[in-house]
């Protein structure tokens, strides 16, 4: 079916390419939820790093904050067994939209419980990611998978816009100017937050090609959005090259599910028409057997292709004079799309401008913006951070003497690395895939080491009391088993660079590292019981 009508730029996306992406998200939502879920208890349970107890005591008795401010669910429940009811509620809510069971719906609960989630787990699930996942939700609630939509259509073009143009402006604006000297891409893939191991071999490709894939980039980024709004090939153009640059971001390094939404955003720049075409080319070149289970896959999707009879029911429903939801819906849509606009126009302006005197009026509409993260600017790695300080925590063997700070390189025989699943640690490891999996901890530890000379967040003070007072509760973040009754828990800072070509050959590494720091050595309580 041909999308026609307001606006002019339907491209002739319609129900086909809403019913993929809404698989898609629903499935990319799952893999945020059981992530979540995985270590949601040793971010913000009782006995974790933050734990939400405490935060929403502290909260409510400030005077005078209220929902607006923190918009949550967990005003009401705050205990361990309400953070595991709301992860499986949310993976529940992803799997029915998988199923095709009111997807929409699902999206709208699914969205407000992780904005839940979001705002109480403040440093773990502060990322531009998580933003995108629920701007991409707002969204999601509004499509419809049986029939066009030219207005939600040209919204989701829109959010994939803001992702690549934003992120270009803020890589152009660099304090460093690293993104147009050429530089960033030649320190990018060993100072990444978790690399995998291929981002060894894309580090040691020759300069000039670095180069060239900094100013790339740039016009990945400044240049080809535009083609968003332009002709099919165009479209087509932009599509295939932003989905290469996620299978790219993906195969050097993990950012948890981001690459995965990125590239389902793409969809949109794809036609009905196209999509039928693909599955026509692709059909000969499947088994039988895989042949089949499309097959399966294709019936269990027909609620999202609109019938003949159907079609032209709910085409008719939406024409002049067939009601009052009809005489109305369009205005609301239009309305409901430039306040979209129009709050992006601002978070964008906000972010890449000096405020002047209209931007000045319009800070209450940013400030509640910010509380509900629904409408978002993006940055993504507007400079590249030029090294890599890995913190590494270690502990002192029971009944060790514990000795004085300064005594720190004396005292390295009795101390004990203490490894997280992924971080860089041993440097004859190679960096691994956890992607879609974002662990939250190892993540957010890469910011810690940008700073560690600052004062520690108190995410790091609450980590080093766990492994001190109660090694259980973060037990799951460490590869090796923890001592139970540690005499002291340190962290030595180190810096890690790649090894050449040469000493991984002859010895096997994929880092070399040089210390930098060590803090003190903090002795430890009785553990808890």
């Amino acid at each position: 079916m041909k999308a026609v009508g307001w606006p002019w730029w339907t491209f002739d996306s319609g129900a086909a390419v809403g019913a993929l992406f809404a698989r898609g998200f629903a499935l990319i939502s799952l893999c945020a939820w059981l992530s979540l879920g995985a270590q949601v208890q040793v971010l913000i349970g009782s006995r974790g790093l933050l734990p939400l107890g405490e935060f929403m005591r502290a909260v409510q008795a400030e005077p005078g904050v209220s929902i607006f401010q923190l918009p949550t669910i967990f005003w009401w429940l705050h205990g361990d067994t309400a953070l595991t009811v709301g992860v499986v509620l949310g993976a529940a809510l992803s799997i029915a939209a998988l199923a095709g069971f009111r997807p929409r719906l699902c999206f709208a609960v699914s969205t407000a419980l992780y904005l839940s989630f979001a705002v109480v787990g403040r440093d773990f699930l502060s990322f531009q990611w998580d933003n995108l996942l629920l701007e991409s939700g707002l969204l999601a609630v509004l499509l419809p998978t049986r029939a066009p939509s030219p207005t939600v259509h040209f919204l989701f073009r829109l959010l994939l816009f803001k992702l690549y143009f934003e992120s270009g402006v803020a890589k152009w604006q660099s304090p460093i100017d690293d993104w147009r000297d050429g530089s960033a891409m030649t320190i990018y893939y060993q100072t990444a937050p978790l690399p995998t191991w291929l981002a060894f071999y894309a580090h040691h490709l020759p300069i000039w090609w670095h180069h060239f894939e900094s100013r790339a980039t740039l016009v990945l980024e400044l240049v080809v959005p535009f083609a968003i709004f332009g002709p099919r090939r165009a479209r087509l153009a932009a599509a295939i090259l932003f989905t290469g640059f996620q299978i790219a971001n993906a195969a050097t390094a993990n950012y948890g599910f981001f690459c995965y939404l990125a590239a389902a955003l793409s969809l949109f720049l794809l036609d009905d028409a196209d999509l039928e075409r693909a599955r026509a080319r692709l059909g000969p070149l499947v088994p039988a057997a895989l042949a089949r289970i499309a097959d399966r896959w294709r019936s269990a999707l027909a609620w999202a292709t609109p019938s003949a009879g159907g079609g032209a029911a709910r085409a008719g429903a939406g024409q002049p004079g067939s009601g009052r939801a009809a005489r109305w819906h369009p205005w609301l849509g239009r309305a409901g799309a430039s306040l979209f606009i129009a709050v992006s126009l601002i978070g964008g302006l906000y972010n890449f401008t000096e405020p002047g005197r209209l931007l000045t009026l319009a800070g209450p509409i940013f400030e509640l913006n910010e509380h509900f993260r629904l409408v978002n600017s993006y940055h993504l790695f507007a400079a590249v951070t030029r090294e890599r300080i890995e913190p590494e925590l270690q502990t002192l063997a029971e009944g060790a003497p514990v000795g004085h700070p300064e005594n720190g390189r004396d005292d390295d025989g009795p101390w004990t690395a203490q490894d997280l699943w992924h971080k860089a640690g041993d440097p004859r490891r190679a960096p691994d895939f956890v992607a879609p999996h974002q662990p939250r901890v190892d993540f957010q530890l890469w910011f810690y080491g940008l700073g560690f000379r600052r004062r520690e967040p108190a995410y790091v003070s609450a980590l080093v009391g766990r492994m001190c007072e109660d090694p259980a509760a973060v037990q799951s973040l460490f590869r090796n088993p923890l001592p139970s009754h540690p005499s002291a828990v340190r962290i030595v800072y180190w810096q890690y660079d790649f090894a050449t070509p040469a000493e991984r050959r002859a010895t096997g590494a994929w880092w070399r590292r040089a210390r930098v720091a060590e803090s003190r050595a903090i002795p430890c309580r009785e553990p808890i019981l």
